[in-house]
């Protein structure tokens, strides 16, 4: 499980140290792809592989479902960290998500989510505010 708010930093050449932590459960290797709110997701493969095979389950007569698996697929980068722990953010993620060199990386259950260090700060303002409010209307059995 990845718990947590880390503030590592990209270098140069794109490549991220993954925070000490993280690093076991994402060894074997990493699919990293678009998230929702600008953010990137850094899944563990088998993870990966593992929603893959739910999504074959949708209709694929759904137009929403097609762009869906379009987006995500298309925009899909497998990666076996190196030895430090580091990968590159290939530069279509790093735009899509405004990464320059002040990330934070942040842990969110069974995936990992890399975020603009600045967004990051934005987003988590606004959504702390409402965090006590929410009920079993968000996720309907869990909450």
């Amino acid at each position: 499980m990845f718990l947590g708010t880390h503030a590592p930093r990209l270098d140069e050449k794109g490549r991220l140290v993954l925070p000490a932590k993280f690093r076991e459960g994402l060894s074997a290797g990493v699919v990293l792809t678009k998230g929702q709110d600008r953010s990137i997701v850094v899944w563990p493969a088998a993870e990966f592989a593992a929603y893959a095979e739910r999504l074959n389950e949708a209709s694929r007569s759904d137009a929403r479902v097609r762009a869906y698996l379009r987006v995500l697929f298309s925009g899909a980068f497998d990666e076996i960290p190196d030895r430090q722990g580091r990968v590159t953010m290939p530069s279509a993620l790093r735009e899509y998500a405004g990464l320059d060199r002040d990330v934070m990386v942040v842990g969110n259950g069974t995936t990992v989510e890399i975020w603009d260090a600045a967004a990051w700060g934005t987003y988590l303002q606004g959504q702390e505010e409402g965090y006590s409010d929410l009920s079993e209307e968000v996720i309907p059995g869990i909450l």
